[in-house]
């Protein structure tokens, strides 16, 4: 044979290897999947925290999160049916089932009369196990997509009535928000449907360790008391807090205890989405860090089984319009560092305050709540006129009595927390283009089997597409 046939001859051989290789590699199945929801994270809401944890080790640049370093990386548009900004129930149905709809609406077309079902009911046919959780209440837009059929987001109590004829096997959050049908005093209790379909409640982690291995099917809430609409932020946490990772870690415990067919696990960091709302820099940027805690109990799970495993992570919408950057050609995101709580806590502390000083507080009083809690004065300097705008704000809510809370999506807060909060944004030099969602991109992430599907610019309808071609649902 000539030379020029063998090279011939073996560049044809290392092709067809090439091509078998590159096969095999894209056949790997995802029987373990991972579908990470950061609600109103977009693409600053990332940077930002890269950067202002890179901030606080004492650089310019960013710390990537683990997520940032997945292997493929692109950005996705969320637009809704009807309009260019979408809601989180429109959002969520078109990253649950791979359809858009109408603003508002729960897991149906944008008629909605048609249901519309998930990638989690096609991996609950295809005989795998099914986990959906939250850092806000499981009946929450973004969770409800995944197994619920409503016309309205609000329609909590037929929401929470929809999570049982799914039969999936975890369910995960903070708690229900109607347990109760306010129309009809006869119909029972949600909690009475879940016991009738075998579901186990465990409330808190502990009592979920003490009751998950003699159970088939389980809703993991925070303790009585708690608040049903959402675990604690992760910068206002105490110990015994209900945690993103915490329920993380218990999802895949119970999910792959005596399982041989691989699960599909729902994950959403809710909470991201409400510190945006709220256009709060500091706890907006400490929950994508929290959610990044969360994602590395999935990539140890990865590790062990990198073959098998694909996690993917987006967001259903970008929220709040957050810019990096104020025009000042600078950023000071070290001093968010100096806030200790989120807008919400610190509005918990000055009510608290106003109750022990019997509403005669001071000017000292809430100076050394300031220092304290936001940092100012100490290790915050601020100028004048932001002096000046505290202490007129001081003069309104505790003199003149003329308090005005501060709404914003979920909470109505303090005008003097939600004051202090924007002060240290314009000191970090961070900005805010409204309180609701925004049209932005939003960032998708890949690693695992079937990884290679997530490139190029995606569509949100197509994210669960390819996790459905990827696990082969």
């Amino acid at each position: 044979m000539k030379p020029k046939m063998y090279l011939l001859a073996f560049i044809v051989f290392a092709g067809l290897i090439f091509v078998q290789t590159e096969c095999r590699a894209q056949s790997k199945t995802a029987k373990y999947v991972f579908f990470f929801i950061g609600d109103g994270m977009g693409v600053n809401q990332v940077n930002g925290t890269e950067m202002f944890i890179a901030e606080k080790e004492g650089k310019i640049g960013v710390s990537p999160l683990n997520f940032s370093r997945f292997p493929y990386t692109t950005f996705a548009s969320t637009y809704s049916v009807y309009n260019s900004v979408t809601c989180s129930a429109a959002a969520g149905t078109a990253l649950a089932t791979g359809v858009k709809t109408k603003n508002g609406t729960i897991g149906m077309d944008s008629l909605r009369k048609s249901s519309l079902y998930s990638v989690a009911v096609k991996a609950k046919k295809a005989g795998k196990k099914v986990g959906i959780t939250t850092s806000v209440s499981i009946d929450h837009a973004t969770p409800a997509c995944f197994y619920a059929h409503q016309p309205d987001r609000n329609m909590y109590y037929e929401i929470a009535t929809d999570l049982p004829k799914t039969g999936f096997d975890f369910y995960a959050g903070a708690g229900f928000l109607k347990p109760q049908n306010s129309k009809d005093k006869n119909a029972p209790s949600i909690y009475t449907l879940f016991k009738e379909s075998n579901y186990t409640i465990a409330k808190g982690y502990e009592d979920f360790k003490a009751k998950s291995s003699k159970v088939s099917k389980m809703i993991l809430m925070q303790k009585d008391g708690s608040n049903m609409s959402n675990i604690p932020y992760a910068i206002d946490r105490k110990p015994g807090d209900l945690t993103l990772s915490q329920i993380t870690e218990s999802a895949i415990s119970f999910l792959n205890k005596d399982n041989k067919k691989g699960f599909f696990l729902m994950v959403e960091g809710g909470m991201i989405d409400w510190a945006s709302h709220s256009n709060d820099a500091a706890t907006a940027f400490n929950e994508v860090k929290d959610m990044a805690d969360a994602v590395q109990i999935a990539y140890n799970f990865y590790l062990k089984h990198p073959n098998e495993t694909l996690i993917v992570i987006t967001a259903d919408h970008e929220t709040g319009g957050i810019a990096l950057g104020t025009g000042k050609y600078e950023l000071n995101l070290k001093a968010l560092a100096n806030q200790k709580v989120s807008q919400v806590g610190l509005s918990a502390k000055i009510n608290q305050l106003r109750k022990e000083k019997q509403n005669n507080v001071t000017w000292n009083d809430i100076k050394d709540l300031l220092k304290e809690y936001m940092g100012f004065w100490e290790k915050v300097n601020l100028t004048d006129a932001q002096e000046q705008l505290l202490k007129e704000e001081y003069i309104r809510s505790f003199l003149a009595k003329d308090v005005k809370l501060t709404q914003s999506e979920y909470f109505k807060d303090e005008p003097m927390a939600a004051l202090a909060k924007k002060i240290l944004n314009d000191i970090a030099m961070v900005g805010w283009t409204s309180g609701g969602h925004s049209a932005g991109y939003v960032p998708v992430y890949a690693i695992g089997a079937g990884a290679e599907l997530f490139s190029g610019k995606l569509e949100n309808t197509d994210i669960p597409k390819k996790i459905a071609q990827a696990a082969k649902y």
